[in-house]
């Protein structure tokens, strides 16, 4: 603090002095020509200073606040924090707030652990949603059962947590159940000032949204329309508007961004694949983006960086401001956005898309694998892979895939026409915990595939194996393959052959190689989907949300489908 002081008043020279750049000043606006004096982690000051021990001339460039993302699932990337490190950093983003539910929902609240320990020592400092549990779903078979009382332990024991994660949408049923209800309350008695809830109430109806809103849920990352987004912000509701490699809703929610908005917005990725990582960016992408479309750039770097902060309770960073922590990206300009430096608590860490820093891919190697269970086959699954239609049925149901993947529509096809050239592929929900080995079965048009099978344990939210095909043959050595891959994605041609696969050993879900490595054979298995007639672009992607029970309309799970609106399970053969 000391030096600090004398720094500031220019009575001795700062550690690091950024010399000759712009700063984008997120509390007033403005723009200027400023230098920035750095001691240790924290920043001096900003303006007139011309003494440094080491003195770094950024003439033409800008410095906004190292950038914070609102909220990621890292599992999504097939990363281990280490690895998404080592990807994101060099494109500016030096915190984010990280939702481990699917990690937990596959492991349990050990795998959270060893992810909190394998951030150790990184150039990104990564704060946690605990997960907050929910009611018991009936729907599904699920890997471990999180309670509110176990998360709340966890969250005694560490101290990089910033909220609890999402509840769960349609939430029409929770309301009225008297123990969900408890479990709000236990989580608001629990959490302090700086821990949020995050909701996700896609769809949910003003009523409902009231009632959530009033359960203390004040954050949304999946309103889909700019109606919907700006009812939520009219309830005090902080908006985090998300452009990952899933959902996509920039194009759609920017409109709600003005004067009045921009304090309750901030920007997410939420999913981000390896290879969007590696070709466009990470926040930084989000804020070109945003800027092309016609935001203001000082409120984009806003939302990407002092809102969140705020939001979380992270009153150290956000700005480049006396006090702050000295994590600092440099830019080329304000609208290209493109990076140049990365400074994270006064080191620089990355140049030129390149780390200046080394990051082991793991800080242990045994870390994050010794929970991981094994993927379990039920002995009997070739006989339980049965589609032949019960006497008398004459049409099943049928999953219909949307452009967005997410949301699915439910029809009715007569017998006669289920078949590949038809577009009409066989879907398997396996249970893979070791639970009794149920699995459920039911057919899904949008696909294009013309023969073999894909699978995947990358399926939302308790992440059992799911496969799609043609031939039951085929679907039966795809699941084979991922199971003694220990998770991951698997691709099979019609003659039986493994085209191409992609291991994810860490809960079924990540990989300790590098975003360039993984990158490549999800490409890998991505093509040999395509090679087998598949016209989706990114096949493992719809298929991870076919076998989640809370997004409209029709979805599948261990234990069959699911008519969303209805919650309930129901027939695939009529």
């Amino acid at each position: 603090m000391e030096q600090l002081i004398e720094v500031a008043l220019g009575k001795a020279p700062a550690d690091i002095l950024l010399k000759g750049a712009c700063v984008v000043n997120v509390f007033n606006g403005e723009v200027e020509p400023a230098n920035v004096a750095l001691v240790g982690d924290k920043i001096a000051g900003v303006g007139d200073y011309h003494e440094g021990r080491e003195v770094i001339d950024l003439s033409g460039c800008f410095l906004i606040p190292g950038l914070i993302d609102a909220r990621i699932h890292l599992e999504s990337s097939f990363l281990t924090p280490r690895g998404f490190a080592r990807a994101a950093v060099p494109h500016g983003t030096t915190t984010v707030i990280g939702d481990p539910d699917e990690l937990v929902n596959a492991i349990g609240l050990s795998g959270l652990e060893d992810m909190i320990r394998d951030n150790q020592k990184l150039p990104l400092d990564i704060y946690y949603q605990v997960p907050a549990g929910a009611p018991a779903n009936t729907l599904l078979t699920a890997g471990v059962k999180v309670d509110t009382e176990a998360a709340a332990e966890v969250l005694k024991a560490y101290s990089n947590f910033r909220a609890f994660d999402e509840m769960v949408s349609f939430p029409k049923e929770y309301l009225k159940n008297e123990d969900f209800l408890d479990e709000i309350r236990e989580i608001n008695d629990t959490r302090t000032s700086s821990k949020e809830i995050d909701g996700l109430r896609s769809l949910v109806s003003d009523q409902l949204l009231r009632a959530y809103v009033k359960a203390k849920v004040p954050t949304d990352h999946e309103s889909t329309s700019a109606n919907e987004a700006g009812e939520n912000l009219s309830l005090g509701v902080h908006i985090l508007i998300q452009e990952g490699s899933a959902a996509k809703n920039l194009d759609q929610l920017l409109n709600i961004v003005n004067e009045n908005t921009y304090s309750n917005c901030s920007f997410c990725s939420n999913q981000r694949y390896p290879a969007d990582l590696i070709t466009e960016g990470e926040i930084d992408y989000i804020l070109r983006y945003a800027v092309a479309w016609g935001l203001d750039p000082v409120m984009a770097v806003r939302m990407a960086t002092i809102n969140p902060a705020r939001l979380y309770g992270l009153t150290d960073r956000g700005a480049i401001a006396p006090g702050y922590l000295a994590d600092i990206t440099v830019v080329d300009s304000i609208y290209a956005f493109r990076v140049k430096q990365v400074y994270k608590r006064g080191v620089l860490v990355a140049e030129n898309g390149k780390l200046t820093v080394p990051i082991a891919a793991v800080s242990d190697p045994a870390l994050l694998k010794s929970g991981t269970p094994k993927v379990s086959l039920p002995l009997d699954l070739r006989q339980k892979l049965d589609y032949q239609p019960p006497v008398g049925s004459t049409r099943a149901r049928v999953i219909d895939v949307l452009n967005d993947y997410v949301v699915t529509r439910q029809s009715w096809l007569t017998t006669g026409v289920i078949e590949p050239e038809y577009d009409v592929m066989k879907v398997a929900v396996i249970e893979r915990y070791n639970q009794g080995g149920s699995v459920g079965l039911g057919f899904v048009r949008g696909f294009g595939l013309k023969t073999g099978a894909l699978a995947s344990t990358v399926a939302h939210d308790r992440h059992n194996l799911i496969v799609i095909g043609a031939e039951e043959e085929a679907m039966f050595l795809a699941a084979k393959t991922v199971a003694e891959m220990g998770g991951g994605l698997a691709v099979v041609s019609g003659n039986n052959k493994v085209l191409a696969a992609l291991p994810l050993p860490i809960g079924g879900l990540m990989s300790d190689e590098s975003a360039e490595r993984i990158a490549l054979k999800n490409a890998e298995v991505n093509a040999a989907a395509q090679g087998l007639g598949c016209t989706i672009y990114a096949p493992f992607m719809a298929m991870a949300y076919l076998t989640m029970p809370t997004i409209p309309a029709l979805k599948i799970t261990d234990r069959g489908l699911i008519d969303v609106n209805q919650v309930q399970l129901v027939d695939l053969w009529d």
